[in-house]
């Protein structure tokens, strides 16, 4: 047996991945374990829970995989401070300690960090180091159902590239064109998101969110100054508007006034229709050079299959513009499209390329991305009794029977199950679940439970067999990395006066008979669920759809603003007493907020700081 470690770490969202004779056993993204999001320090806890499950010590591993080489990032840092030079220099000399003292000398960093997880751990020549890209096109690639398939990868930036374009046959994977360093979709539309006023790297999905509440009336400037766009969807950035190739910040004074506004501080200044306009202006931007590109793909090489990572590649109503265009047969998309992936990445990209090893079925790898930890019944009822839970044990019939009663009763539910997912979204594993037939419950969800901005969308999850009754979709989507419309008949057309409120206040209008998934234009972000990947989730819906005739639930990560997903029952009990959840169901336990001991509610709102 062939065991191969894959991690990614030290820039943001470190992970943990192992592989055993090309199988995916396990694999988990650091913050989970550190309850600090987007995590980007060594992944120690990672590391130890991936070795756990795949009863591996890490002496016993065959190959420990580096997600990205470190020589040629600092080659790029150093020839990108010459090509500004002297401009640039603070931000240089502000990082330049941290590669001295660490990243230079990554190797013999690794281990000692993987040292303390095995003292008999002694063969430093056990760690290789992969590409950046060539790791997120190995995760998209190597797991998906596909025997050949074009793969394009878009981030905002690895060690040299930030968009890629690789062809994969089989075990063969070859990246065959790259955009470079600073010209990067990654990076444009994060210059979006700091502009504003979201975290950088946290806070890209929130512009997304955003941006059907605008209009999309900056899209000229934008392609006009600041990105020469080809035909072929390759791109230049004007750099004299942006500021992160030497300086502190995304974009500068010229960007600020070329959309005529300062960079919004979230703390003071309120979203204004002006933001929404520009996230719908860039959004629109993205969406047009993502089809330019794919388009291209397909006239260049008559693939029919296309697979998709990188942080961009999460940008889910892009994925579901390419998706109806209907330019490729298939479409697949890693659902740890971010950093994290590349962990995973790195450790099959060493076994197919590197060890030469066949692949030996061609379908989904990923096991529903359900690759993390779980928890028997036995350590489930110890931890309750610990943490002074009242509740009751059932069977799984009875447990989904009386979940799906207080999900149609209009009850906010803590679903904590099975393996916890890979990747940043919650599928039914670690998830919050409610009635999506309910009008006032996305206004609720996202103010009492998740302490988050009102106009956050929440995402559907429903029976694959019945997703084309409810959407305009008809495909697998078991990542909710597509987003399509909610099916004209089940749609409430907009008065001529409700079309005139302000953006937010559209959110109060019911647009549909399922109102607490539609965003304001329609849309959702749709999963798919599966008998063969999460039968306990599978039979909720499908108890809770004979109760309503909905085959639908609301579903979002279970967690609070600024918060990672719960990855232990601590974490989901202290969530559920510091949220307004009304139920938190953990396996066949079930406990109700009502029943608790109040001495144990928490004061959860201002425990994580915000994202």
């Amino acid at each position: 047996m062939t065991s191969i470690l894959g991690i990614s770490a030290f820039y943001h969202d470190s992970a943990a991945a192992i592989i055993v004779d090309g199988n995916i056993v396990a694999a988990a993204q650091e913050e989970r374990f550190s309850r600090k999001k987007h995590d980007p320090r060594y992944p120690f806890n990672a590391v130890k829970y991936v070795l756990e499950e795949s009863s591996f010590s890490l002496n016993e591993v065959d190959h420990i995989v580096f997600f990205e080489k470190p020589f040629l990032k600092f080659e790029r840092l150093l020839e990108t401070y010459m090509a500004f030079a002297p401009k640039g220099f603070k931000s240089f000399s502000m990082s330049m300690p941290l590669w001295l003292r660490e990243k230079l000398f990554q190797k013999k960093f690794l281990f000692d960090k993987l040292k303390e997880h095995d003292k008999n751990f002694n063969d430093i020549n056990k760690i290789k180091f992969s590409e950046h890209h060539y790791s997120h096109a190995a995760s998209a690639f190597f797991p998906s159902p596909f025997e050949e398939a074009v793969i394009l990868t878009l981030d905002g930036v690895g060690e040299w590239a930030t968009t890629t374009v690789a062809i994969g046959k089989k075990n063969k994977l070859e990246i065959i064109k790259e955009i470079h360093f600073p010209h990067s979709l990654g990076l444009l539309y994060s210059a979006f998101t700091y502009y504003t006023g979201f975290k950088v790297n946290s806070g890209e999905y929130k512009l997304m969110g955003l941006a059907p509440y605008g209009k999309p009336i900056f899209k000229d400037i934008i392609l006009d100054k600041l990105i020469d766009l080809k035909d072929d969807g390759s791109f230049k950035l004007d750099m004299k508007y942006f500021n992160y190739a030497t300086g502190l910040t995304m974009t500068n004074n010229q960007f600020s006034k070329l959309f005529g506004q300062p960079v919004r501080d979230s703390k003071k200044d309120l979203l204004t229709q002006f933001h929404m306009d520009i996230a719908a202006s860039i959004q629109s931007v993205t969406e047009e050079i993502v089809l330019k590109i794919t388009k291209n793909l397909l006239s260049e090489y008559k693939i029919d299959n296309l697979c998709l990572a990188g942080g961009v590649a999460l940008n889910c109503v892009a994925n579901g513009k390419i998706l109806k265009e209907k330019l490729f047969k298939n479409i697949w998309i890693q659902p740890a499209a971010g950093d994290a992936g590349g962990s995973l990445g790195a450790a099959l990209a060493y076994w197919h390329h590197e060890l030469d090893k066949p692949r030996v079925e061609f379908k989904d790898k990923m096991n529903g991305s359900y690759l993390g930890p779980k928890f028997n019944n036995d350590q489930i009822e110890e931890k309750l009794k610990a943490l002074k839970a009242k509740y009751k044990k059932h069977d799984r019939d009875k447990t989904i029977s009386i979940t799906a009663k207080e999900l149609s009763n209009e009850k906010t539910v803590g679903w904590f199950q099975g393996r916890m997912e890979f990747g940043p979204r919650a599928l039914g594993g670690r998830s919050i679940l409610a009635d999506p037939r309910s009008d006032k419950m996305q206004k609720e969800l996202n103010l009492k439970i998740k302490f988050r901005e009102s106009f956050r969308p929440f995402a559907p999850s429903v029976l694959r067999e019945n997703v084309n009754e409810w959407f305009d979709l008809n495909n697998d989507s078991p990542y909710m990395l597509l987003v399509s419309e909610v099916k004209k008949d089940k749609q409430i057309k907009m008065r001529t006066e409700d079309e005139k409120l302000f953006g937010i206040d559209k959110l109060n209008i019911k647009r549909s008979s399922i109102p607490a998934i539609t965003h304001v234009d329609y849309s959702a972000r749709i999963q798919t669920v599966h008998k063969e990947t999460n039968p306990r989730y599978y039979d909720l819906i499908k108890e809770f759809k004979k109760n309503t005739n909905c085959p639908v639930l609301v579903n979002t990560s279970f967690n609070v603003r600024g918060e990672p997903i719960v990855s232990s029952i601590e974490d989901a009990f202290n969530c559920f007493m510091g949220t307004n959840l009304d139920v938190l169901v953990i396996e066949d336990f079930i406990l109700y907020k009502d029943q608790q001991d109040k001495s144990l509610v928490k004061d959860y709102k201002n425990k994580f700081e915000l994202d």
